[in-house]
């Protein structure tokens, strides 16, 4: 439901570039001066190696001279830089390597609010259309050698187990009251409910609850969706992978982490289903009255936003905690699933199996966070939208089991490229506000990927890499095929190199499921 972008500019490409420049000494580092669009209070930053920002580059050339839109979007950088313009917004509007273009807020784009300024504001669009999509990895103590003669009986059982697909119904069913609970205590409730281990909360962001959920503040259309959805995967770039250690860097963090190579975990990557997009669908109307009755102006309609001390945006927050915890019950749904899977595949119990969870991290998410600006320590609402929260070690909001090496970044690849788990690093706290990348970041438009992408030669890419995949809807592969995406291995350089992140261990796909 994207709104028209804002006009396409008048100014030639020279004038447009000679805002850009590297950031002299730190690698990647690019900066989009003020300037560059209308209003910008802040500058613009963005993270990428030379292909990432040639790339990114380009995007803006064709807009500039041809008025081409990505999907209807503004191109990365000028939505980086309008960003920049929004009230409160301290420091920078950060774009990091996998930034693409997206409703309003790019996908990859981090914003800080200071809030202890009155004129600071929310932006659901700085979040997203789905509240906490995020990644978590499930560790075994099979290894791959044990595992590959039972590859296609495992992907069968998943893809048997839980629910895939576009509408496709949850295996949890809930009572209306039941609804209220899970978005009231997110794992806590799924724990009761017994579709999660008592040990997995401590190793959830934020301990699998949003304290400040309230479940008043989410429509009844909202809950009308989302109860019958939970416990599912959904379609577009979710999935289920059953991967192997292919390599570990950091084999102290590894060991702390209780991963090794060879070992076999599953990723797994969905979020708040359509509970989630409705209840950015109900407050972006409802911020939109707000910006006209408190004379709040944006450059690009796309990112309405509401002042922090406002009624609007006050509930909009505990909606958003909300749709978060019913993202983490319905990630605990999955893993439930598939723990039952290998349990029953390899006759079992899936506690003998270890099938322990290593992190649960979400990337689209506001937190209210203590970070230190210009010498101050502050109060800050971080916008995270494709964006995972990175803390290093020793670290108040790292997990205590983690504090020794850092908050576990869990980065997903494409289909049939590999993944990484990454840490923050100390540094990153002052570049991004601890933040990393969460993917690979697209390279063209689902529409682009479905008219010049062959289905068939995704699934024969698949075959020869010997990775085995179910997908409920094989038209769908086109868009999530590894020539959609950015190579995953020049995001995750970038990010190294800028000194964002630390690898830990490089995942690579054995079975994936897909919607």
């Amino acid at each position: 439901m994207a709104q028209p972008p804002s006009k396409i500019p008048t100014r030639t490409w020279d004038d447009e570039i000679s805002y850009l420049d590297r950031v002299k000494g730190h690698p990647g580092a690019n900066i989009i001066h003020k300037g560059f669009v209308p209003n910008m209070r802040v500058p613009a930053i963005f993270y990428g190696n030379d292909y990432l920002y040639n790339q990114a580059l380009a995007e803006l050339e064709d807009y500039v001279q041809h008025g081409n839109l990505s999907g209807g979007f503004l191109p990365g950088f000028k939505q980086l830089a309008n960003v920049a313009s929004l009230p409160g917004i301290v420091k920078n509007s950060i774009g990091l390597p996998d930034m693409h273009a997206g409703y309003g807020f790019a996908i990859g784009n981090v914003a800080a609010m200071d809030m202890e300024d009155r004129q600071a504001v929310v932006s659901p669009g700085g979040v997203g259309f789905d509240i906490d999509c995020g990644v978590r990895v499930l560790r075994t103590n099979l290894t791959e050698k044990e595992f590959m003669p039972h590859q296609r009986e495992i992907a069968d059982a998943i893809f048997q187990k839980v629910p895939v697909g576009v509408g496709a119904g949850g295996a949890i069913r809930v009572s209306e009251a039941d609804i209220n609970k899970a978005l009231k205590f997110g794992v806590d409730w799924a724990i009761e409910a017994g579709y999660a281990w008592q040990e997995d909360k401590k190793h959830c962001e934020e301990e699998g609850c949003m304290q400040e959920a309230d479940p008043e503040c989410v429509s009844g259309r909202a809950k009308k969706r989302g109860m019958p959805q939970l416990g599912s995967l959904g379609a577009g770039n979710h999935y289920i992978e059953v991967q192997s250690v292919a390599k570990v860097v950091d084999e102290k963090a590894a060991k702390m982490m209780g991963i090794y190579q060879g070992q076999i975990c599953v990723m797994l990557h969905s979020g708040s289903r359509g509970l989630g997009h409705q209840i950015c669908t109900d407050y972006l109307k409802k911020v939109e009255k707000a910006m006209s009755r408190d004379g709040i102006t944006v450059n690009d309609r796309q990112l309405a936003c509401a002042y922090l001390k406002s009624n609007e945006a006050q509930d909009y927050l505990k909606a958003m905690a909300a749709g978060a915890n019913y993202a983490w019950v319905n990630r605990s749904g999955m893993s439930s699933w598939v723990r039952e899977a290998f349990a029953d595949v390899f006759k079992k119990d899936a506690r003998d199996l270890e099938m322990h969870l290593l992190y649960d991290v979400c990337h689209n998410m506001a937190k209210k966070e203590q970070h230190t600006v210009n010498g101050q320590k502050k109060m800050l609402l971080v916008h995270r939208k494709g964006a995972t929260r990175a803390m290093p070690r020793n670290h108040p909001l790292t997990p205590q089991d983690y504090q020794q090496c850092g908050q576990p970044v869990l980065v997903g690849g494409t289909m049939g490229s590999s993944s990484y788990i990454l840490l923050g690093t100390d540094e990153n706290l002052d570049y991004t506000f601890g933040s990393a990348v969460h993917g690979a970041g697209r390279s063209i438009s689902r529409n682009r990927a479905r008219r010049t992408i062959n289905s068939a030669n995704v699934f024969r890419h698949l075959e020869e890499r010997g990775i085995v995949a179910n997908v409920a809807n094989p038209k769908l592969v086109q868009e999530e095929a590894t020539k959609s995406y950015k190579p995953v291995e020049e995001v995750i350089q970038s990010s190294i190199d800028a000194s964002l992140s630390r690898t830990v261990a490089q995942m690579r796909p054995l079975c994936v499921i897909k919607g």
